[in-house]
């Protein structure tokens, strides 16, 4: 009985730190980036072997390639056999993305990512996502982020899909709302 009330208890410390997301506080681009292009910078690294964590990811892109830029972050899950964002490749593929992110008013947003298979993601200056792992396309935890004014805010990710299906995407919304794909419109490189 002990033993049992020790394992709930243990269990229930676990849910309240993973649901337990706190708030992190953004840096805008300072200066504020002119004339981008629209869409996110990508450069893939293709291994000869698997590539099954971000570490693989990191050794993989050592050698990476000049990508076709990516609209945005809205890549839903694929086919298995279609290849992984703009990539020459359907399966083993490691991306290093780069660009930022346009905020339209200042205020308290939700975002997470939907992603297969992992994902590490830093949004003005800060870190907002990571999932390091093989998995189906599925969300990463929701990070709440105070954006103290309108504007640009850089964005760098790291991502990499092993095998079956990809799925890339942001989602995002004002504090306490459903979140909801963000818009290609605002992303830019």
């Amino acid at each position: 009985m002990i033993k049992r009330l020790v394992m709930i208890a243990a269990a229930a410390m676990l849910c309240a730190s993973v649901g337990a997301a706190e708030t992190v506080t953004l840096t805008p681009a300072d200066p504020q980036p002119k004339g981008l292009s629209a869409g996110l910078y990508v450069e893939y690294g293709y291994p000869g072997g698997k590539i099954r964590s971000l570490s693989d990811a990191s050794s993989a892109l050592k050698k990476s390639k000049k990508g076709k830029p990516l609209t945005g972050l809205n890549y839903a899950d694929t086919n298995e056999g279609d290849l992984v964002l703009t990539s020459r490749r359907e399966y083993q593929v490691a991306a290093s993305i780069s660009g930022y992110v346009r905020f339209d008013a200042p205020g308290s947003y939700d975002i997470d990512f939907l992603t297969n298979d992992g994902l590490k993601v830093t949004l003005g200056g800060q870190p907002v996502a990571k999932y390091d792992g093989i998995h189906a396309c599925s969300s990463t935890r929701i990070t709440n982020v105070t954006v103290p004014k309108a504007g640009w805010y850089a964005l760098e990710m790291m991502y990499f899909q092993k095998e079956g299906t990809s799925c890339l995407q942001m989602r995002m919304a004002a504090k306490g709302s459903k979140v909801k794909q963000v818009a290609d419109s605002a992303f830019g490189y």
